[in-house]
């Protein structure tokens, strides 16, 4: 279980809230009202105030490397720090590859040649590799046509499925939220949160 509670970042209202294992939650909400800064704060990237735990451990009881690789954070934008998708990945699984579309070649291909889409996809399976038992995605589909949006939602279904990892999912997108038949959360616009 994953439990927030009383979590403030800067001037936000405290935040409290809970994740089960397996359980996919999207999170929506006006632009501004600080929804990547909720999962850049779960994730240890900000700072935040009051006490997140994941099954039992609270993030201050461990290394934040250690926290991270846990409690996993795919931003909207991915970044690339390499020159080649290859050298991102100790090793690349060619059947999450084919699941996403990629071709099982793309370990050899230079990040300036890849899309905004896949990069997004490639993010995700780099996120992936980690095992992490929370995922907070920030709009994960954001870049992608259709029926790419559908393999991503499938590939994370089945990532919940297999690991009993919860994630945090952030979309804008009304119909994503109920394809993916999750508990929704809203945020208001003074960064308030809504069942």
């Amino acid at each position: 279980m994953f439990d927030v509670n009383g979590l403030r970042c800067r001037d936000r209202p405290a935040l409290t809230f809970s994740l089960q294992a397996g359980e996919l939650v999207c999170l929506s909400g006006p632009s501004g009202s600080g929804k990547t800064q909720l999962l850049r704060a779960l994730a240890d990237l900000d700072l935040s105030e009051g006490e997140v735990k994941l099954g039992g451990v609270s993030r201050e009881a461990l290394p934040a490397v250690q926290w991270r690789r846990r409690v996993a954070f795919l931003p909207a934008e991915s970044r690339w720090w390499a020159a080649s998708v290859g050298e991102h990945f100790a090793a690349l699984d060619r059947q999450q590859l084919g699941c996403l579309g990629l071709d099982a070649e793309a370990g050899n291909w230079c990040i300036e040649r890849l899309s905004s889409g896949e990069k997004q996809r490639l993010a995700l399976l780099r996120l992936l590799a980690g095992r992490p038992e929370v995922l907070l995605l920030d709009e994960p589909t954001a870049n992608l046509d259709a029926a790419n949006i559908e393999k991503v939602e499938t590939l994370i279904a089945q990532y919940l499925q297999t690991t009993a990892a919860a994630c945090l999912w952030v979309s804008h997108d009304r119909q994503q939220r109920e394809r993916l038949g999750a508990r929704c959360l809203r945020m208001t616009a003074d960064g308030g949160l809504l069942p």
